[in-house]
């Protein structure tokens, strides 16, 4: 169950939570309802709040987040108020007015500081095979044999895991560099010296994730290897996959 404003949601329960959910009476605020359109006949719970007449808007999103799993296309969830209308769920990618920034006192001065050193993003782009990895590793040891604090954002290691759900389309591509940028960003505000080695072909997406941070906080580092040298390395095998033809439309 996610929670969602005043009250919680749940959309497409598993058994277990099905039942419990189920049980709820309604005695103490809980009502079952259908999502519309949703292939498989799903229904949410909600409980208001006190005072409420339904369901508060909130940032929550469809745990499915597919347009199968009770949500529209855009990954909103559809619920139904206590008066029959529906509600557009508000997304948490940045478009909603109700999104705000809270400050904390302890800031990034204050955490680079403690560390005694300054965050950073050292972005190391280049050709499969020009030895990125190698390198962020190599500089990730001298770092920390000085006492600095560094963490390597690997583009292979991180599509094991936050970016699992990415393939190698143009606008996958976009949006795997898009997350490392904002994960590197915040390794960088918490004081951190992120180096992230990933292939990164298109200087849009990399200028979009310098953007990100202050001027002078991210570095950019080409590995100007040439084409043949990175095919003779081959250490994934990609290019000579990709020479027999069996891997196509991957930028390498």
């Amino acid at each position: 169950m996610i929670a969602a404003g005043r009250g919680s949601l749940a959309c497409c329960p598993s058994p277990e939570s099905g039942s419990l959910l189920a049980s709820l009476p309604a005695a103490l605020g809980f009502r079952s309802l259908s999502v519309p359109n949703c292939k498989r006949k799903c229904s949410v719970v909600l409980r208001a709040g006190a005072g409420s007449n339904g369901l508060v808007p909130s940032r929550t999103q469809c745990i499915n987040g597919n347009s199968d799993g009770g949500c529209d296309s855009n990954g909103d969830v559809l619920v139904n108020r206590s008066d029959g209308t529906n509600l557009r769920q508000i997304t948490m990618n940045g478009r909603s007015p109700n999104v705000v920034w809270h400050k904390c006192s302890v800031e990034k001065v204050d955490r680079q500081e403690l560390l005694q050193q300054r965050g950073c993003v050292i972005w190391i782009t280049g050709l499969s095979g020009s030895g990125k990895s190698t390198l962020a590793c190599a500089l990730s040891r001298a770092l920390h044999a000085r006492g600095k604090l560094t963490y390597i954002l690997d583009g292979d290691n991180v599509r094991h895991g936050l970016n699992r759900d990415l393939n190698f389309k143009t606008e996958d591509r976009a949006e795997n560099i898009r997350r490392i940028g904002e994960v590197a960003k915040l390794f960088a505000d918490a004081g951190v010296i992120c180096i992230a080695s990933l292939i990164s072909p298109y200087r849009k997406d990399r200028d979009a994730c310098r953007a990100l941070l202050p001027r002078g906080e991210f570095v950019e580092v080409f590995m100007d290897v040439p084409l043949q040298v990175c095919e003779a390395r081959d250490p994934k095998g990609l290019y000579k996959l990709a020479r027999a033809g069996k891997i196509k439309g991957i930028v390498i």
